[in-house]
């Protein structure tokens, strides 16, 4: 995904090389595919920051691992502009293999006073972000695009049981094939669309995600009556995941959870 949906977004593009900023247009977001750079020329304001969080949001769907934002073409002219970077960091901290870094040249050297943009990690050259990225890669990931079919969540659970068994968390084998297969079974029964399989570990704790291409959030409104057939798929994730939630994001919304071995440990206990 490469484009943002939103009228007011700033133009996309993969070349960057050959992007221009077009008169009238605040900001523009050159994304390079082969990398995870993306770059961003212009002035970033109350007008362009919803359409540069949509654009971080879209990129951080397609690629695991942290994306590096370059600012050092751009002007952030107020604090809204400033804050969208710090909004996609907290969007994305618990989505697996997803982190934002920044370029700024206008930052001290990491580890200095100042070395961060409102929270988010920065490096006054892209090289030093680059490296930053290289010096921590990710230990594991694994993703699969799946169909809206009854196979589906079964698919899920056999990529669930291979993470974990690979990662050498078997307590969180059961309670993470109950999670994904009721986000899988919610795209299937209610979104209908396509969707992107990802989960990754993180300092021993299970990271899963659904990206789907439907705006309908998930409600969840605690107990269901017992008279009530279906409708428990999200009380099922909130009771063995840690945490849960849903991002919205260009063209659908990414569905998220935690687990914790812990949780499973003081469970049989």
């Amino acid at each position: 995904m490469t484009g943002v949906d939103r009228p007011d977004a700033p133009p996309v593009t993969e070349k960057p090389d050959e992007a221009i900023l077009s008169p009238g247009v605040h900001c523009q977001v050159e994304v390079d595919a082969s990398s995870p750079v993306v770059r961003l020329t212009g002035v970033l304001d109350t007008a362009s920051a919803a359409g540069v969080r949509d654009a971080l949001l879209a990129r951080l769907c397609d690629r695991p691992g942290p994306v590096v934002a370059d600012l050092s073409g751009l002007r952030v002219a107020d604090l809204a502009g400033r804050d969208v970077f710090a909004e996609v960091r907290r969007e994305v901290a618990d989505w697996p293999a997803a982190d934002l870094l920044l370029c700024n040249p206008a930052v001290a050297d990491p580890g200095q006073p100042g070395a961060a943009m409102a929270g988010v990690p920065a490096w006054p050259t892209l090289d030093g972000a680059l490296a930053a990225v290289a010096a921590a890669p990710l230990a594991a990931v694994l993703t699969a695009d799946l169909e809206p079919t009854v196979g589906a969540a079964r698919q899920a659970r056999e990529m669930v049981a291979t993470g974990c068994q690979r990662w050498d968390l078997p307590t969180l084998v059961e309670p993470a094939s109950i999670a994904i297969t009721e986000m899988v079974n919610n795209v299937v029964a209610h979104a209908g669309t396509s969707m992107t399989i990802r989960l990754a570990p993180q300092d021993n704790v299970l990271h899963l995600a659904v990206r789907d291409h439907s705006t309908g959030q998930p409600a969840f409104v605690g107990l269901a009556p017992t008279t009530r057939t279906g409708g428990r798929g999200l009380l099922l994730i909130d009771t063995v995941a840690r945490r849960w939630g849903s991002s919205p994001v260009p063209d659908g919304k990414v569905v998220w959870c935690v687990l914790h071995p812990d949780d499973e440990t003081a469970a049989l206990g």
